[in-house]
């Protein structure tokens, strides 16, 4: 045991002891050496194989697509941006009013879709969706 002065005990220790932490830390790599290979055995699981296909469009529903280049085709039909409004006006007087599937190339400019939505905000359409591509899971 040693014996310390005044002077001794009232100084400040500077420096952060890493003593505990070390500790913690090899309890915490003991911890993960131990549960690492018990998370390694699978549990096989006969699970059900489903058999289902994209759906279609249903009877209500009409699809817009916005090229890159910004062209518009309503259903398989090219359009120019008047006639795509005359033509949105027209679906939401009628009842029941058809749902409008939005769908952007890849590579169409955010300008091109927000004046579709525009467009449909001004007609008064309220079934506005957007259609997705799947995306391909890399392996």
């Amino acid at each position: 045991m040693a014996f310390q002065t005044q002077d001794q005990a009232e100084e400040v220790m500077s420096e952060i002891n890493m003593t505990p932490l070390v500790d913690v830390m090899l309890v915490l790599l003991i911890i993960f050496m131990v549960t690492a290979p018990l998370m390694r055995q699978a549990v096989n699981i006969d699970l059900p194989k489903a058999n289902s296909q994209p759906l279609g469009p249903k009877p209500g529903m009409v699809r817009l697509n916005v090229s890159a280049q910004g062209a518009y085709d309503l259903d398989g039909l090219n359009v120019s941006a008047t006639e795509l409004e005359s033509r949105l006006h027209e679906m939401a007087v009628r009842e029941p009013q058809p749902q409008l599937l939005i769908q952007g190339d890849r590579m169409a400019r955010y300008e091109g879709i927000a004046q579709v939505l525009a467009a449909t905000h001004r007609a008064g359409l309220k079934k506005v969706g957007f259609v997705m591509e799947k995306i391909k899971e890399t392996p």
